[in-house]
């Protein structure tokens, strides 16, 4: 509901040309009023550029399939994240119209282009295989968001010789989201070879002392490397916000001033 849809509301009301119930349930049904469970921030588009994503764990199935139907209506478009994979085929059957990403664990969709793109690109690169998850939320987020994106996948200290062939297309994003996990050494490492923001997500994922990602939490937190910041363990979707952000900025930046007649 925009201003001018709220200002009907409260005149009708004012005017009694409508009741006080009936204008309750509609400013409710906007998001500008309560919900049984929710209060889905219809506005957020306005004011961050981006429309609010649905985070499924802990919600009921009938509060999601509600969510998602008012994100659809409200904007066109809908991105659920950490869906798991039955509950993600199940959410297909009811809205048909849902890509499904089992390896990013994200439901999306969105009819038409995005209201705010970036012309940059961001470059996603993973340490190994099993950073996926991570980086594929991050990757979808990106193209929900508006966001051209780079997949550079498997180029972790290990074997760093994989990561010199792709340094030259890294060197030409405007932000590198840059997921690992083990002891998370690939952030600091990229930091030090490019002059781009580096925004370094720990996984979850590792042996023995790697603590559930807070080993490489502390690893990347502790890097000596310059221009790098690090998201919380997992958190791709975060990740993929700010560094949309980046490419938005770096792509207004970019634009030549109009000269003067």
């Amino acid at each position: 509901m925009d201003l001018d849809q709220l200002r009907d509301v409260l005149v009708r009301l004012q005017q009694g040309r409508t009741g006080l119930e009936e204008a309750l349930a509609q400013l409710a049904a906007s998001g500008h009023g309560p919900a049984a469970f929710a209060r889905f921030d219809t506005e957020r588009l306005q004011r961050t550029g981006m429309e609010e994503a649905i985070f499924a764990p802990g919600k009921r199935p009938e509060h999601l399939e509600a969510l998602i139907a008012r994100s659809l209506e409200q904007h066109g478009a809908v991105l659920v994240t950490r869906v798991p994979d039955l509950e993600g085929q199940r959410l297909v059957g009811r809205f048909p119209l849902l890509d499904h990403n089992p390896v990013a664990r994200t439901l999306r969709y969105r009819a038409a282009a995005p209201p705010f793109p970036a012309h940059g690109t961001v470059a996603v690169v993973t340490a190994g295989t099993a950073d996926l998850p991570v980086a594929e939320e991050a990757l979808v987020t990106l193209e929900q968001l508006g966001s051209p994106a780079l997949r550079v996948i498997d180029v972790g200290v290990a074997g760093i010789h994989r990561l010199f062939e792709r340094l030259a297309e890294l060197r030409r994003a405007s932000a590198l989201i840059v997921v690992a996990g083990m002891e998370g050494a690939l952030p600091g490492v990229l930091g030090g070879l490019v002059d781009r923001p580096v925004l370094a997500v720990p996984t979850s994922v590792g042996v023995g002392a790697y603590l559930g990602g807070f080993s490489a939490l502390l690893t990347m937190l502790n890097t000596c490397a310059p221009g790098v910041a690090v998201l919380n363990i997992d958190n791709g979707f975060g990740a993929a916000c700010l560094a949309h952000r980046i490419n938005r900025l770096a792509a207004s930046s970019a634009t030549p001033p109009a000269e003067e007649p």
